[in-house]
């Protein structure tokens, strides 16, 4: 064999599926040889006893979404890729968000202009349905399946964006007939509003009040609500972030009664609680107000024990990015203001991978394999890039992570995001990349950032391949 762009040599190169010592070897892009003693390479890297994994999935993270002024996010595709790619993720797919009163292509078009030119790694777009006009539902929604834009998230709460029954039903009936993936946000939006308005009424508006109004049971009750509904239709659903115990017991429900679902976590649920909201009125909680909201240690627990049984198919960060001593982030206009007003939302993009692979993978709780499968492989599955991405075979995008294991105290002073904070502040890390390849080029190289604005390409998304879990 010739014509090689480079060589990753020794790497003890990890799947979803096993771990085995080999060189890589990667041409214009793609991973065209793995075994051993590969001719040289015009470029070679020697990984020799460091872990390789492919570059992470993150399949829910939020970038430069359109929000009501004066609130704007603080990353955009320049930024929150840049961050992405320092923390071991090679491909991002954030929101296209449909606006009440506007068309669902409309969101598209505008989000491609939000892109286009600045990402540093590959992106794929997930819709918001949040308007379900029969425009949308009969011909925009069918349309967009067709040209790669294959799965959708629903809101139950939210005044902006949630459905009520009817239209989920309606919107699960368009994916169940072309076979695209339905992502639902469960908390029950009436709840919310009862709770928060007696909260509001006692005076009772701190930052740690949000999770008063947000208990598990109204997390409980709708992921109920949200498998009855795609048990109606016959339709797989994925549940997003899910917090603790007792979303987890109904998606246990499920799974035991022969449902498709498939179930995401995120890092905030296993590394904050309840107590970073803060434990008194002290408005410093509203940096890590996201909803749902951490719950306790034992429910931390909960999670980690869910993510090794299995039940949880994708890690994801939920990146949702917002300055806190910002007038257009947590203190919208400049001021400290009601739990009910602060945006939700934490920074995560950078840290996912690294969190979740100090201390599940190296605190022994997960083999490689299932970090693998968690971070890259099952996200790529359920959203139609696989084996494009999310794996290391023959014809995969060299996408690839070099591991250094080593421990640190992580600050946000550390991160490439351009956020003023990160809710992992004084966590000690026992990992990080120590080079990150995107598509065969070095992107971070564990000291520096290597800016590619651009060369992150919009990826049209095939059908999901993930297959239902037994249980």
């Amino acid at each position: 064999m010739s014509g090689l762009d480079l060589v990753i040599r020794g790497a003890r190169v990890t799947t979803a599926a096993d771990v085995f010592v080999s060189d890589i070897g990667i041409a214009q892009g793609r991973i065209v040889a793995l075994g051993q003693g590969l001719p040289a390479a015009a470029r070679e890297i020697d990984a020799a006893g460091r872990v390789v994994t492919p570059g992470g999935v993150d399949a829910h993270c939020h970038l430069d979404q359109p929000m009501a002024p004066p609130v704007r996010m603080a990353d955009d595709f320049d930024t929150g890729t840049r961050a992405a790619a320092c923390g071991g993720t090679t491909t991002v797919i954030p929101f296209a968000a449909q606006v009440k009163g506007q068309s669902l292509r409309a969101a598209v078009a505008d989000y491609h202009q939000r892109a286009e030119g600045k990402a540093h790694v590959d992106y794929a777009f997930h819709l918001i349905v949040s308007d379900p006009t029969p425009q949308v539902l009969e011909h925009e929604l069918p349309a967009l399946i067709r040209e790669g834009y294959t799965s959708f998230k629903i809101y139950m709460t939210y005044d902006d964006l949630k459905l009520d029954d009817g239209q989920i039903l309606d919107v699960l009936s368009v994916a169940r007939a072309h076979g695209a993936m339905a992502m639902i946000h469960a908390e029950n939006a009436d709840c919310i509003e009862w709770l928060t308005r007696r909260l509001e009424a006692a005076g009772r508006t701190a930052p740690r009040f949000h999770a008063h109004a947000r208990p598990m049971l109204v997390e409980r009750e709708a992921t109920h609500r949200a498998i009855a509904l795609a048990e109606l239709v016959d339709v797989p659903i994925l549940i997003v972030h899910v917090s603790g115990r007792e979303a987890v017991e109904q998606i246990r429900w499920g799974r035991a009664h022969g449902l498709p679902i498939y179930a995401e976590t995120c890092p905030q649920y296993l590394f904050l609680t309840a107590a970073d909201l803060g434990i008194d009125d002290s408005y410093q909680g509203a940096r890590c107000v996201c909803s749902p909201p951490p719950r306790d240690a034992g429910n931390q627990q909960v999670i980690w024990d869910a993510l090794v049984d299995g039940l949880f198919t994708v890690f994801s960060s939920d990146h949702a990015p917002f300055n806190y001593d910002a007038a257009e982030g947590k203190k919208p206009g400049g001021q400290e203001v009601a739990f009910r007003h602060i945006p939700n939302g934490l920074a995560g993009i950078e840290t996912r991978m690294p969190l979740l692979y100090s201390e599940g993978v190296l605190g022994g709780r997960l083999t490689l394999e299932k970090f693998v499968e968690l971070t890259a492989t099952n996200p790529a599955k359920a959203y139609g890039l696989h084996p494009r991405k999310g794996s290391i075979a023959i014809g995969s995008d060299a996408d690839l992570v070099v591991w250094d294991e080593r421990e640190f105290v992580l600050s946000n002073a550390m991160l490439h995001h351009a956020v003023d904070h990160t809710p992992y502040e004084g966590h000690t890390l026992r990992a990080w990349p120590g080079l990150t390849l995107a598509r065969g080029q070095v992107v971070w190289d564990g000291t520096q950032f290597h800016p590619r604005p651009g060369q992150g390409r919009f990826l049209p998304c095939g059908m999901p391949s993930l297959r239902p879990r037994k249980p």
